[in-house]
């Protein structure tokens, strides 16, 4: 293989949002213990990992720029969740979050291009891990997620978990909806 090949995107990969699509939409979570994965997530992770796609979740946390809680806190949360998910024999790849929010407080006050419906954590996460954006999906229970995943180039997949029912007249009607992540996953692996 020449060295120009290694960088050539070629890791598929499923982006998720957290909060409503991988766990209970509670707001501004941050607490271990509040976090409680939506029923099958953990199995639909499994499936992933087994279908060697990567997981890379994808969050705004506009509560760490309104000073809810710290980046250490939500740091703290997302090490109790690769615990648990690795108990479970299942892992996230990579976590990505947007800290940012044009009303928050400095230094997170400020318009940026990772908050979602903008896809900056998906290209960064494609640069970082050589993803191939064209042949990955975007998982989510907003609109906000469809439209990051449309403009980053993946197939966007709304479910109907958290916001998601809300939300779903708000997406293009070709955007396949499925009830939660694990019936979302079961079709992304049937592809």
């Amino acid at each position: 293989m020449s060295n120009l090949n290694r960088f050539i995107p070629n890791k598929r990969a499923v982006f998720l949002d957290r909060d409503g699509t991988l766990n209970i939409e509670k707001e501004y979570l941050f607490r271990i213990e509040e976090f409680e994965f939506v029923p099958g997530a953990v199995e639909a992770i499994r499936l992933l990992n087994r279908a060697g796609l990567l997981v890379v979740v994808v969050t705004n946390q506009s509560g760490i720029a309104r000073g809810y809680y710290s980046e250490a806190d939500l740091q703290r949360l997302h090490r109790h969740v690769d615990a648990l998910l690795t108990a479970e024999g299942a892992r996230v790849d990579a976590w990505y979050h947007c800290p940012h929010h044009p009303d928050g407080r400095e230094p997170y006050r400020r318009q940026c291009d990772c908050r979602k419906p903008l896809p900056g954590m998906l290209w960064l996460a494609a640069r970082e891990h050589g993803i191939d954006l064209a042949t990955s999906w975007m998982v989510g229970d907003k609109a906000a997620d469809v439209v990051a995943g449309l403009a980053a180039g993946c197939r966007p997949l709304l479910v109907l978990t958290g916001y998601g029912a809300q939300e779903r007249e708000l997406v293009p009607g070709d955007v396949p909806c499925c009830t939660d992540i694990l019936e979302a996953v079961r079709l992304i692996t049937a592809v």
